[in-house]
């Protein structure tokens, strides 16, 4: 049955990129079908009941319509039984750095779901009670990292979460995959990849705490050869 829930899912969620061109539904689709996160974000209660989401590096907003999607299906009583009802959105906004991905978000989306062209280390985040960053912040230098970890922090409503996906740099071939795969979807946007600052889980785990926040890694690359990690983060 959640194998049936996902194909129709994924099928659904990228019919709307269809208008941004054929790139971007293909991609859609793959990324959906493809990536667990999608899939753990409606199965494991990782998002508020209620989410206001701030999804930083958001790309086409893949997130946000597949949360769409699934909430569409849960009204519709197209639902399993045995599963949380999915979150409710009643609050998105997507900052992307590329303007290719703003405007394919942007065709594709529902009116009220926003998505902006905007730098993550400079635009003013505002308050949210989920902030989503996912295999961005290596992007990044470290300094600049920590500055962004530090306003994501201010910006959580209490009770509030982060989750923050990185690539483990200790996991040997996974990892080495991971940027190969990174590089080669980099090219495919038309995009020049520049120097990289990655860290181990460890790393990632101690720039958290230092930022005050208590977080707990879990793997999030199943059915994939990388080597990702998601940290559940809250404040202290």
């Amino acid at each position: 049955m959640i194998a049936d829930l996902k194909r129709r899912l994924v099928n659904a969620a990228a019919v709307p990129y269809r208008s941004a061109g054929r790139y971007a539904w293909h991609f859609a689709r793959g990324k959906l079908g493809g990536d667990p996160i999608f899939m753990a974000m409606l199965g494991e209660r990782l998002l508020p009941a209620s989410a206001s989401i701030l999804d930083l590096g958001c790309g086409e907003g893949l997130l946000a319509n597949w949360l769409h999607t699934a909430g569409c299906f849960h009204a519709r009583g197209d639902w399993p039984p045995d599963w949380p009802a999915p979150p409710r959105l009643v609050g998105y906004r997507g900052i992307e750095l590329q303007g290719r991905d703003v405007a394919r978000a942007q065709r594709a989306l529902p009116a009220d779901i926003r998505v902006e062209q905007g730098d993550i280390r400079a635009v003013a985040f505002g308050r949210a009670n989920a902030v989503v960053i996912l295999d961005v912040l290596h992007y990044i230098t470290p300094r600049d990292q920590g500055a962004v970890l530090e306003r994501v922090r201010a910006c959580l409503e209490p009770g509030g979460r982060l989750l923050l996906r990185v690539g483990d740099a200790d996991a040997g071939w996974r990892f080495r995959t991971s940027l190969a795969v990174d590089s080669l979807v980099i090219r495919l946007r038309g995009q020049r990849l520049g120097r990289l600052h990655c860290r181990s889980l460890s790393a990632w785990e101690a720039e958290l705490a230092d930022r005050g926040f208590q977080a707990h890694a879990r793997p999030m690359s199943a059915g994939t050869p990388f080597a990702n990690h998601l940290l559940i983060a809250r404040t202290g």
